[in-house]
């Protein structure tokens, strides 16, 4: 939550109880998906966000309708909240890959956190902002791939979506590419707030990497777990309070 440290403490427990109750108890129910607390390991409070696990025949769910609804959801909460209370703003990530549960053995939570914390999405949260969003999502290669590339998204095409490169300060391993999305925002509007975006072919031609001597190609297995889930991150909420 942004400036959550600057908040009373009694205000932090029930705006986060808020948030928790609109994506559990409404929105997941809305998109036709389970309440991730009734699988043992699936739900987990990181502090300022939240890791979802859900089966992976769910992956289309989480993109649309689900951030459809979820920006809809705080939309109606900021309309109606007390006057003193809090509007909330989120980041979304949705990243699929092997994963155990309930000890969450896998590196696909490390790559959803890490793709909810990317430079790309934190632009992309500053764009919502100023264009009455609540919501800035990031999905990773292997979903875009398989809801929205697929056809499995009735409502969002790829016109919503901007190609980007997810990269996170501190994090000099971690690069990859990914899709954003801001409800009602078309990816060349996005654009403009966007500096994390893949190179163009010409670019690349132009000015190609030196290939160290004896490099060659590496891959990196998962190790075999018990099954395979998606997992949504919903990372640092946001919040506006009056006179901020």
């Amino acid at each position: 939550m942004k400036d959550y440290s600057q908040l009373p403490e009694a205000k932090m427990a029930p705006i986060r109880a808020d948030l928790d109750d609109i994506i559990l108890n409404t929105v997941f129910p809305q998109s036709g998906l389970d309440d991730p607390r009734s699988r043992e390991g699936a739900y987990r409070d990181t502090g300022d966000g939240a890791i979802c696990v859900v089966p992976a025949r769910d992956t289309a769910r989480l993109v649309d309708p689900l951030l459809g609804h979820l920006n809809a959801a705080l939309s109606r909460y900021d309309q109606t909240r007390l006057r003193g209370g809090s509007a909330i703003w989120v980041r979304v990530s949705v990243h699929v890959g092997p994963l155990s549960l309930p000890d969450h053995r896998g590196d696909a939570i490390n790559e959803a956190c890490r793709l909810v914390d990317s430079q790309a999405v934190r632009q992309a949260m500053t764009a919502a902002t100023k264009h009455g969003a609540y919501i800035a999502a990031v999905l990773s290669g292997p979903v875009f791939d398989r809801t929205v590339h697929a056809g499995r998204t009735p409502n969002l095409q790829h016109t919503h979506f901007l190609a980007a490169v997810a990269r996170v300060e501190g994090k000099e391993g971690f690069e990859q590419p990914c899709q954003l999305h801001i409800p009602g925002m078309t990816a060349e509007t996005l654009q403009h707030y966007v500096t994390e975006l893949p190179q163009t072919p010409d670019a690349v031609a132009a000015d190609p990497p030196p290939a160290p001597a004896g490099s060659g190609t590496t891959m990196h297995f998962l190790g075999s777990m018990k099954d395979t889930n998606v997992i949504g991150s919903v990372g640092t909420y946001y919040h506006n309070s009056p006179g901020r």
